[in-house]
C-alpha cells in the first residue's frame, strides 16, 4: 500500500511517501541534489515499489525546499534535520524493528555525515560523493582511470597520434593526477562514519565518475577502519543506474543489505533475551 504523509521539519512541510510492507525492516530513501523522491526515470518510486513487494517497507521524502516540501533548501550538509524529520514519520506509520538509510551521491554523503545521530541501523552508500572536484570536472581518480584506459588501447594510441587528442585536455588532466590535494570531504565523512560504527554497504557503478572517485577513496588510508562492509559493484557508467539491466542490480544490492539487518537485528534481540 502507497501512502502521501505530510512531515514536520522545523516548522516546514515535508512531501513524503511510503510504501508499507509487513516486514520490521525498512528503507529510508534520501535523495542527491536537488532530486525530488521520484528520482531520475522513476528509480526511487520503482525501488520503493518493489522492495515492498519483498517485505520491507521504504519511506522517501523531499527536503525542504524541493519538491512538494515547504522552506528554503539547506542543501545536503545541513539536511539533517530532514532526515530526522523524516525517520520520526517512518516510525511513527511503521512497525519497524530497523531502519536502513539508502542514499545516492550526496544523499549518500548526507547519511554519512549524520550518521552518528540518526538512530539508523545501517547505510547503504550508492555512488557516493567523497570527493569535491572542480565545477564540470570529474574527481582526479576518474581522470587516471580515463587516461589508464587510453595509453594501454590501440584505440586510444591511435587518438593520440593521428592528433585527434587534445593535448592541452591531456596535460591539465595529467596535472590533476599529479597534484597533491587536500584531504577535504572524504577526511570528513571517514571520521563520522568511524564514530559512528554503523554497518556499511558500498553500491558502485564501476564506470561512473563520482563512484570511481569514491572507490579510490574507500581504499585508502582513511577509510581504513571500514574496509570490512561490504562493496558491491553494478557493471555500468550511469550514475542513476539508466542502463538495461542496472535496476535489477541495484534493487539486488538492496535486498542483500536488508537481509544482513534483518539479520543482525535478529541477532540483537536474541543476545537481549539472553541475558
Amino acid at each position: 500500500m502507497r501512502n502521501l504523509l505530510s512531515l514536520e521539519c522545523e516548522g516546514e512541510v515535508l512531501g513524503a511517501t511510503l510504501d508499507s510492507a509487513s516486514g520490521g525492516t525498512g528503507m529510508l530513501i534520501v535523495t542527491g541534489g536537488s532530486q525530488t523522491r521520484i528520482g531520475s526515470h522513476r528509480l526511487f518510486e520503482r525501488l520503493a515499489d518493489s522492495l515492498a513487494a519483498r517485505g520491507f517497507p521504504c519511506l522517501r521524502f523531499d527536503r525542504r525546499g524541493v519538491g512538494d516540501s515547504e522552506g528554503e533548501d539547506p542543501g545536503w550538509r545541513d539536511s539533517r534535520a530532514d532526515i530526522l524529520a523524516a525517520i520520526a514519520g517512518f516510525r511513527s506509520e511503521s512497525s519497524l524493528d530497523a531502519i536502513v538509510g539508502f542514499g545516492l551521491c550526496d544523499g549518500a554523503s548526507a547519511l554519512a555525515l549524520h550518521s552518528g545521530s540518526l538512530g539508523l541501523d545501517g547505510l547503504i552508500l550508492v555512488n557516493p560523493w567523497l570527493v569535491e572536484a572542480e565545477a564540470g570536472e570529474p574527481p582526479a581518480a576518474a581522470v587516471k582511470d580515463h587516461y589508464r584506459k587510453q595509453l594501454t588501447s590501440l584505440a586510444g594510441w591511435k587518438k593520440l597520434l593521428s592528433g585527434s587528442v587534445s593535448f592541452a585536455k591531456l596535460f591539465k588532466g595529467l596535472r590533476r593526477i599529479v597534484t597533491p590535494r587536500a584531504p577535504g570531504l572524504a577526511e570528513i565523512l571517514a571520521r563520522a562514519l568511524r564514530a559512528s560504527a554503523i554497518p556499511v554497504d558500498l553500491v558502485l557503478a564501476r564506470g561512473d565518475a563520482t563512484a570511481i572517485g569514491a572507490h579510490a577513496e574507500w581504499r585508502s588510508a582513511r577509510f581504513a577502519g571500514l574496509r570490512a562492509s561490504t562493496t558491491s559493484f553494478i557493471e555500468s557508467d550511469s550514475h542513476t543506474f539508466a542502463r538495461p539491466g542496472d535496476f535489477a542490480a541495484l534493487l539486488e544490492a538492496c535486498v542483500a543489505a536488508l537481509e544482513r539487518a534483518v539479520q543482525a537485528a535478529a541477532e540483537a534481540s536474541n543476545s537481549a533475551s539472553a541475558r
